[in-house]
C-alpha cells in the first residue's frame, strides 16, 4: 500500500496539507491599516501617552484664555456702569453742568446710548480677541481668516455705508451732548421738540404735533434752541411824532411790572432792555425791546410782553400804528368802511 502511493503520486517530502488551493500568508493578513494608526491596544496606549500633555496643555491654555476674556469682559461691564451711574449722580447734584440745563429723561437716554455703545465695543474687542487666540491654540491659520473677514467687512462697509454713517454721527452726537431729549431742535429736515435721541434716527414732535424720524447721518448742522437761554423780541410801532424818551419809559415799566408778577419772575432772567429805533418813516417808527428767558420759552414771553406794552401804552394814550393802517386813513378809508 505504502508502495502503490509513492509509485502514483508526488514524492513524499512536501508536507502534508501544502495543496495546490492552500493560501498563502499574504492572503491570511487581511486589510491593511492606515500609516501611522496604532494597530495593537499597546501601540495605541503608546500613541496617547505620548500626546496627552500637548493635548492637556492646549485645553488649559484655552481654558485659561476663555475664563480671563469673560473675567475681563464682566470687569469693564461693571466699571462702565459704575461710571455711568457716577456721572449722573454728579449731574443731579450740580443741576446744571456746563451751563446747560439737563433734565432726567434726557440724562437717562443719554446715559443709557453711551453705556449701551461702550458695552458693545468692549464685548466685541475682548471676545473676539479670545477667540482668534482659541483658534490659534487650535492649530487653525489666522491668516486666511484674517483676510477673509477683512474682505467681507469691506463688502458689509460699502453696502451698508449709510447705516454706519448714521451710527457713527450719532455716537458723536451722544458723546458731545449736542442735543438731548426735551431739547427743542433745528435739524435742517425738521425742527421740533426731541423726544429720543438713537443711534441710528433721532424722533422730534414737530409745533403741529407731528412726529419726525430724522437719520442721524442726514443732519449737517443743528441748532439747539434750547440750551442756555432764549431771547424774546417785541418790536413797537407807533407815530413818528411820539416822544421816544417817554416811550423807552414805558416799555421798561411795562418789562419790570410783567418780572414781578408770575411766572414771568421765573421766566424773565434779565430785565426788558430797549434796543431803540429799529426803523424810521414819515409817519411812524418802530422800537425794538428784548429781553433773555428761559429756553423754549420765547414766544409765551413776546405774547406777555406785547400785552403788558399795549396797556401801558393805552394808559398814555399812545397809539400804536401801522403802515398799511396809515395808508388808509390817508385815503380816507376807515377800517369800518373797508370792511363794508
Amino acid at each position: 500500500m505504502p508502495t502503490a502511493l509513492v509509485a502514483s503520486g508526488e514524492p513524499s517530502g512536501r508536507p502534508y496539507g501544502e495543496g495546490v488551493n492552500a493560501a498563502s500568508p499574504d492572503d491570511r493578513t487581511g486589510p491593511s491599516l492606515p500609516a501611522g494608526t496604532p494597530e495593537t491596544a499597546a501601540e495605541a496606549a503608546s500613541w496617547v501617552e505620548e500626546n496627552w500633555e500637548a493635548w492637556a496643555a492646549a485645553g488649559l491654555r484655552i481654558l485659561l484664555i476663555l475664563v480671563i476674556a469673560f473675567v475681563l469682559r464682566a470687569t469693564l461691564r461693571r466699571a462702565i456702569t459704575k461710571m455711568i451711574t457716577r456721572t449722573n449722580r454728579q449731574e443731579r447734584a450740580g443741576g446744571v453742568r456746563s451751563g446747560l440745563l439737563v433734565n432726567s429723561e434726557r440724562r437717562r437716554q443719554r446715559s443709557a446710548a453711551i453705556a449701551s455703545v461702550l458695552r458693545s465695543v468692549t464685548t466685541l474687542v475682548v471676545l473676539g480677541t479670545a477667540g482668534l487666540m482659541v483658534l490659534s491654540q487650535l492649530g487653525i491659520q489666522l491668516g486666511p481668516l484674517v483676510a477673509s473677514a477683512g474682505i467681507v467687512g469691506v463688502a458689509i462697509g460699502f453696502g451698508a455705508r449709510n447705516l454706519v454713517t448714521d451710527v457713527l454721527t450719532g455716537t458723536f452726537m451722544l458723546l458731545e451732548d449736542q442735543y438731548g431729549v426735551g431739547d427743542k431742535i433745528d435739524s435742517g429736515e425738521a425742527v421740533g421738540t426731541v423726544l429720543e435721541v438713537g443711534l441710528r434716527v433721532t424722533t422730534l414732535r414737530g409745533d403741529d404735533g407731528e412726529i419726525w424720524y430724522v437719520r442721524n447721518g442726514e443732519i449737517k448742522r443743528v441748532a439747539n434752541l434750547s440750551q442756555g437761554w432764549s431771547t424774546a423780541a417785541v418790536e413797537v410801532e407807533v407815530r413818528a411824532d411820539t416822544d421816544l424818551g417817554q416811550l423807552r419809559k414805558l416799555i421798561t415799566a411795562a418789562g419790570e411790572g410783567l418780572s414781578r408778577t408770575s411766572p414771568w419772575d421765573e421766566l424773565l432772567w434779565e430785565p426788558v432792555e430797549v434796543l431803540g429805533l429799529e426803523s424810521v418813516s414819515l409817519d411812524s417808527m418802530v422800537v425794538k425791546a428784548t429781553a433773555k428767558t428761559l429756553p423754549g420759552s420765547a414766544a409765551k414771553t413776546e405774547r406777555a410782553l406785547r400785552q403788558a406794552i399795549k396797556e401801558a401804552l393805552d394808559a398814555e394814550g399812545i397809539e400804536q400804528v401801522d403802515a398799511a393802517g396809515l395808508s388808509l386813513r390817508k385815503l380816507g378809508v376807515r377800517p369800518a368802511d373797508k370792511e363794508g
